[in-house]
């Protein structure tokens, strides 16, 4: 199952957490969301197609991201989780730790934020750049 979320760079990307990754349907970003790599999206947690959040919730589930912006491609992996609500209204967070809530969406990946390249960071912050993040779990 794969799902395609466009969403927009923003000045204030900073791409420094060490721990999480996130997009969010919010138009604005302040410098303490360092691990925010992408704003006005079109979907969060709750918006995720229902098979989708069954198949994220299944603790055997690998799930696969991929950021794709310009000639960029940054993928990271992580897992699904029974523990795992999708319930929030406005973010998608992928964590390099186990610790859930309602904006994540995956648990235990092998990337974050702060992982990413400094030149695709440096597009990142154009709020004119457009980027995708592709979720495909497996």
């Amino acid at each position: 199952m794969k799902l395609t979320i466009p969403f927009t760079g923003h000045e204030q990307v900073l791409s420094l957490h060490e721990k999480t990754l996130e997009i969010t349907k919010d138009g604005s970003l302040t410098p303490q969301g360092d691990c925010i790599v992408g704003v006005n999206s079109d979907i969060s947690c709750i918006d995720l197609p229902e098979k989708m959040k069954e198949k994220i919730q299944n603790p055997e589930s690998k799930i696969s991201f991929t950021l794709k912006v310009g000639k960029f491609r940054f993928k990271i992996q992580g897992h699904g989780s029974e523990k795992l609500t999708l319930k929030h209204v406005s973010d998608i967070v992928l964590r390099k730790s186990a610790f859930t809530c309602s904006r994540t969406i995956a648990i235990n990946c092998d990337k974050a934020s702060s992982d990413i390249p400094r030149d695709l960071v440096s597009l990142l912050q154009n709020p004119q750049t457009k980027g995708k993040m592709i979720i495909e779990v497996l």
